[in-house]
């Protein structure tokens, strides 16, 4: 018997279904499951998936992690028929953060829910995120300042949209404009407006059913470094600001004078 037969086992009786109802939902005949559920033959590729769909749960979570001994209901769910995502840990312990490089970036609002995409990702580790699912994301342009264009922006998972808080950071995965950084503020019901700080752009609004996945800033990573001459809009602002309470300051003067 192999870890594998033990998780589908375990599995299909926790949903209290037969060998015959799961092999009809493979698509596979009846003799054919039970060799895998008895570990007397190795399933290929293709039906992993389809077991892995079937139970909304990751292919490497079937071929790694003894189902039995962990609470699978505590697992991180995801809507919309999506797999459930293991939080991985490396040897030591850290928590393994997917990141979404700018190569794989176009592809990813069709391969977030693909098992092999995700598992595919690279990864690193940062000790000061333990607690939750986190996954980094590069962004581009100047929109989000001080952050430039190709830093990295990790994200912790959010399962639900009423977790959002207004005025906060965070990631999205929309459907008409794929993965965006933006500051998120309630606008209605089922309605949300997407701002840059960076005031050149303009805001805009997007509807609930648009947003696939929301990620709440967790921390960033600059791949460039910052010029003694690089300004921000805040600073900027700030600068205008204190200019122009000098010239009130001098006409105040002026005036007792």
């Amino acid at each position: 018997m192999s870890l594998f037969s033990d998780n589908i086992r375990t599995l299909r009786v926790k949903k209290g279904i037969s060998q015959e109802s799961i092999a009809t939902s493979l698509e596979i005949t009846r003799e054919r499951y039970v060799k895998y559920e008895y570990g007397t033959s190795e399933a290929p590729y293709d039906i992993l998936k389809r077991i892995a769909h079937f139970h909304h749960i990751s292919i490497d979570l079937l071929l790694s992690v003894d189902i039995r001994k962990i609470p699978t209901d505590d697992l991180l769910k995801l809507e919309d028929n999506r797999l459930v995502l293991p939080i991985m840990v490396d040897s030591q312990g850290e928590n393994r953060i997917e990141v979404v490089t700018q190569k794989v970036k176009a592809g990813y609002l069709t391969g977030y829910a693909d098992p092999e995409f995700i598992e595919a990702l690279e990864h690193v580790s940062l000790p000061f995120l333990r607690n939750g699912k986190f996954r980094a994301f590069p962004i581009n342009g100047d929109s989000m300042p001080p952050h430039r264009d190709g830093s990295l922006i990790v994200g912790r998972y959010l399962e639900n949209l009423s977790d959002i808080s207004n005025g906060k950071t965070y990631i999205l995965l929309t459907k008409d404009n794929g993965v965006v950084y933006k500051r998120v503020r309630r606008n209605g019901e089922g309605r949300y407006v997407l701002s840059s700080d960076n005031d050149f752009y303009t805001p805009y609004e997007i509807n609930a059913e648009s947003i696939i996945e929301v990620w709440a800033y967790a921390a960033s990573i600059s791949t460039h470094e910052f010029e003694p001459d690089d300004l921000s809009p805040q600073t900027i602002r700030e600068m205008f600001g204190q200019l122009r309470n000098e010239i009130i300051e001098l006409k105040r003067n002026k005036k007792a004078n």
